[in-house]
């Protein structure tokens, strides 16, 4: 982009467009994931919709490429292209909450802490993640897992409304009155079919809930595991729990004698009455004898930012993501393997589930393709040091291959990594890809939305 072009754009634009030259351009440019390292040639900080229909109308008029930024969470960085043009809605970040119909109406830009803690002053949550610094953008449109999905199912089951700038500059609101099919697309189908500038999501009751950690020696995995997929199916919808293989962090509430010591173990959230989750929590830590047993009533907000400080931006990260319909004793024997050979401090597994009340909802009801799915697993190879990156992608690369033939096929899409393929996102939508490329062609034709585990238009 030339200068002319830039400074064409910039007088169109309300908010801010940043270019190389600009000395904010670095920090415009920086995602969550230090692995990423892109120039894209201007970052617009969208003001409000308007912006937004501005930007995508002047993209498209000029044959730029186009990536829409939310919370700037993606792990293969598909929120910024060499040489296009990043669509940033972190101003918009806002969130408006009607106790009285138990709504939130949530900006683009907002991050899963302001949810949070928007909600929590009337005593209200939804489901969306386990870390307050993700995005709601990009996590609701993936689909959305997290603490409160076995009780109240998954983000995209809890979102009622969508506002959404299409591909031609036009601005629709997507819901099951109005564009039906697109709104179909967009629970799970990622960000394929426009920029969402505004999420409308029912809320639940949820104030204080209990959080509990148990923790067992990492070579005590295999049958922790046979234990855990066996106990947490059959649990109370009020108790989620996943599974995590980890290097103990230096921080509390872990005891110095177990800081950096490799393990594995389950974080629960009890969302039921909090008088009877340290009675729920308590047989949990029975088996084979825990090394550490943890329990304590708090506000729900301080569970979804209980991982911020430990994974701040600016750290080297590289995803892999499969679901899975058991935990068969062949997978079992993998995750013990990688567990013990954690490479870095920070690297880690999670097996979130994804049953209960996300199991209440058709297979077909929305784009997400995995109702039969018990959970997600993600592995993260996570180290501050640019120079371990190689060895933190050897190790998910290499973990990810081993758990796929005990796998369902597919992925997360919010868990998929940089260079999968197009079999890898079609494995992810099953038999809904095709009807999401036959939504593709109605509103982005073009392809026009394409920086994104990418859905192709059908054919005409």
């Amino acid at each position: 982009m030339d200068d002319a072009t830039l400074e064409e754009m910039r007088t169109a634009l309300r908010g801010p467009v940043i270019g190389p030259q600009d000395s904010a351009y670095t920090a415009a440019r920086t995602l969550y994931n230090a692995m990423i390292d892109r120039r894209p040639a201007a970052v617009v900080r969208c003001a409000d919709a308007a912006d937004v229909m501005g930007a995508v109308d002047f993209v498209r008029d000029h044959g730029l490429e186009i990536a829409v930024r939310g919370g700037g969470h993606s792990g293969p960085g598909l929120c910024l292209v060499d040489g296009g043009v990043t669509v940033d809605l972190s101003p918009m970040r806002w969130v408006r909450v009607d106790p009285k119909s138990r709504t939130a109406q949530v900006g683009g830009g907002a991050l899963l802490g302001d949810l949070d803690h928007a909600g929590h002053a009337f005593g209200l949550a939804t489901p969306a993640g386990i870390q307050s610094t993700t995005g709601v953008g990009g996590l609701t449109l993936g689909g959305g897992h997290g603490h409160l999905t076995r009780r109240y199912g998954l983000t995209i089951d809890n979102l009622s409304a969508a506002d959404v700038v299409l591909a031609d500059g036009s601005f629709v609101t997507a819901s099951e009155e109005e564009h039906p099919d697109l709104f179909w697309a967009l629970r799970g189908g990622g960000g394929n079919f426009g920029a969402v500038t505004a999420f409308t999501f029912r809320l639940h009751p949820v104030d204080i809930v209990v959080l509990g950690i148990t923790l067992w020696p990492v070579d005590r995995t295999r049958e922790v595991l046979r234990w855990y997929r066996d106990f947490l199916p059959q649990a109370p919808e009020d108790l989620n729990g996943f599974f995590a293989a980890l290097v103990v962090p230096p921080s509390q509430p872990f005891p110095g004698e177990i800081h950096g010591r490799k393990m594995c173990g389950v974080v629960y959230c009890w969302t039921g009455d909090p008088e009877r989750g340290a009675d729920a929590l308590a047989s949990v830590g029975a088996p084979f004898g825990p090394a550490f047993h943890f329990t304590a009533p708090m506000p729900y907000p301080a569970v979804q930012g209980m991982f911020d400080d430990l994974l701040a931006p600016g750290l080297q990260w590289y995803w892999r993501g499969a679901f899975f319909d058991r935990i068969s004793d062949e997978a079992i024997e993998v995750h013990a393997d990688f567990a013990e050979a954690l490479p870095t401090g920070l690297s880690t597994m999670h097996l979130y589930p994804i049953d209960g009340a996300a199991h209440h909802v058709e297979p077909d009801d929305t784009a997400w393709a995995y109702r039969d799915a018990t959970w997600s697993g993600v592995i993260a190879g996570i180290d501050p040091d640019p120079a371990n990156a190689e060895t933190i992608k050897e190790w998910s690369v290499a973990y990810s291959d081993a758990l796929r033939p005990h796998s369902m096929g597919g992925a997360y899409v919010n868990f998929m990594g940089s260079g999968e393929g197009q079999d890898r996102v079609r494995a992810t939508y099953r038999d809904h890809y095709d009807r999401l490329a036959e939504v593709k062609r109605t509103y982005d034709p073009d392809n026009f939305f394409h920086a994104n585990q990418n859905v192709c238009p059908a054919a005409t």
